[in-house]
């Protein structure tokens, strides 16, 4: 070995050594008491929450912490340990019976995804498969490891990796969503053959009750507050930073580019820097996460889901999305033709449903999205709290349009009979998992916060170029969350 190289291994050796030292000549100040709005961006001081009540942001009304009156840990762990125990009696449970002139088919739910593999729509087989099996069974598991690891008096570090994709993993979880595929698919075979209704229907329905209970009484902000924060803030390059915990004053609640908070754990940090606008600044000292000012390439990865969606949602209601056939003879239906057979039958409500998830969700999505994207885009000041609104809204409705596509994995699961009654799935079913899929990664990949960013009312920010572009700054400064009474989860 030479000498240049024998140099070259021993400063990759002292490389680490170097990246973790201490930087003493520099901190980072935690913010004690305030908290970043994740839909505008407003820092504002956070008060003390009494049980039943929350509170919300003062600019876009956005929830931002809740107390419960239940107890913390012990009653959402009650409602996991339920949702378990009806998930595991649900895999194994009937879920309709189906009898037409003698001959009897019976599923469960995992053949859906089964029949749809086999037929050669592999991607929707998975996708119903995660959304109805696997996406609800293991986040079952890491709320109950993350509810039964806080009982102990400090937080193990392996929770905080919980914590996060189980935030990320739950809007996947959509039971909610398969119980009404399941009634708009018994609506359409009561009139093809005898219908028997299992057990795993009831579980499923227990089972949404269950996990909604659990989210809804579950306190996150309590479960950080078991976590002690790492004295030191590591970089993404170069040393650590030393911690100073400091006291809020009017002047902290002032637009700042050097303040950055951690969109997992809600930790505010402020460098003595300015702060890139997409770079990570480093990891969060509480959570581990890394944390940075803004999504990166926010506009543009939504802009890209949209016109992706867009090109789908042509042929998703052109195609037919299902072929049914009767003795021999079959005739392929869209989804709007689906909305209006069950309108012709008299079930108008569920008609309406359908045709409201499925269509009306969907265009929805894709206007309210490019709207927020171009006018954030024209730096536009009009109706920003209306448009923070609409964000939420389009958020909570996006996984309802998977109606239809549950509903075809349960009829294609049922109706198997040769010639004398079959169901298939067709193109249009995967270009429709396609739109919605795609508009539900637009709706987390946008940040709200830019529509505020661009108008100016977060100070110095990446659209800002100028000191006229800096809005309302007195507005931060007189800013306090206010409390309300507990309303129930809009999420």
């Amino acid at each position: 070995m030479s000498v240049s190289q024998f140099t070259a291994l021993m400063r990759e050796a002292v490389m680490p050594v170097q990246d973790t030292a201490v930087d003493n000549t520099r901190h980072v100040q935690v913010l004690e008491g305030v908290i970043e709005c994740p839909c505008c961006g407003l820092i504002q001081r956070l008060p003390e929450l009494p049980p039943g009540t929350q509170a919300r942001c003062t600019r876009c009304n956005q929830c931002l912490d809740r107390r419960n009156k239940t107890a913390p840990i012990a009653t959402p762990l009650a409602f996991c340990i339920t949702s378990a125990a009806l998930y595991l009696a649900m895999l194994f449970s009937t879920l309709m019976m189906l009898d037409l002139y003698g001959r009897q088919r019976t599923v469960d739910i995992l053949t859906g995804p089964v029949e749809l593999l086999h037929e050669g729509w592999g991607e929707v087989g998975v996708l119903v498969a995660i959304a109805t099996i696997l996406a609800p069974g293991i986040a079952i598991a890491m709320m109950g490891m993350i509810l039964t690891a806080s009982l102990r008096p400090t937080l193990p570090s392996w929770v905080l990796h919980l914590m996060k994709w189980y935030e990320l993993l739950r809007p996947w979880s959509m039971v909610e969503v398969y119980i009404l595929g399941v009634f708009v698919a018994y609506t359409k075979l009561v009139d093809l053959a005898f219908v028997e209704v299992g057990a795993a229907v009831y579980l499923v329905a227990g089972l949404m009750v269950s996990m909604a209970a659990t989210d809804a009484t579950l306190d996150t902000e309590l479960i950080w507050q078991h976590r002690r924060i790492d004295p030191y803030m590591r970089l993404m390059k170069g040393p650590r930073l030393p911690l100073r915990f400091v006291s809020t004053g009017e002047e902290a609640l002032m637009p700042s580019a050097n303040r950055v908070s951690c969109l997992s754990c809600g930790l505010v940090l402020e460098f003595e820097h300015p702060v890139s606008a997409t770079e990570p600044a480093g990891h969060c000292p509480r959570c581990g996460h890394v944390v940075r000012r803004r999504k990166a390439e926010s506009m543009g990865r939504t802009m890209a889901l949209l016109i992706s969606a867009i090109v789908f949602y042509l042929p998703a209601n052109l195609y037919p999305v299902m072929t049914v056939i009767r003795m021999g003879a079959g005739t392929g239906h869209t989804i709007v033709e689906g909305a209006i057979e069950l309108w012709v039958e008299g079930m108008i409500p569920l008609s309406l449903l359908v045709l409201f998830a499925s269509v009306t969700v969907p265009v929805l999505k894709v206007v309210g999205l490019s709207y927020m994207v171009i006018t954030t885009r024209l730096r536009s000041r009009k109706a920003l709290a209306f448009r923070s609104s609409v964000y939420r809204i389009i958020d909570i409705i996006g996984r309802w349009s998977m109606i239809d596509v549950f509903m075809v994995s349960i009829l294609v699961a049922m109706v198997r009979f040769n010639h004398m009654a079959s169901i298939t799935a067709n193109g249009g079913m995967v270009c429709f998992a396609a739109v919605v899929v795609l508009t539900i990664f637009a709706v987390h990949t946008f940040d709200p916060r830019l529509m505020w960013d661009a108008a100016g009312e977060n100070g110095d920010t990446a659209f800002a170029q100028g000191p006229g572009d800096v809005g309302h700054r007195e507005q931060a400064a007189q800013t306090s969350a206010y409390l309300g009474n507990m309303e129930p989860d809009r999420a």
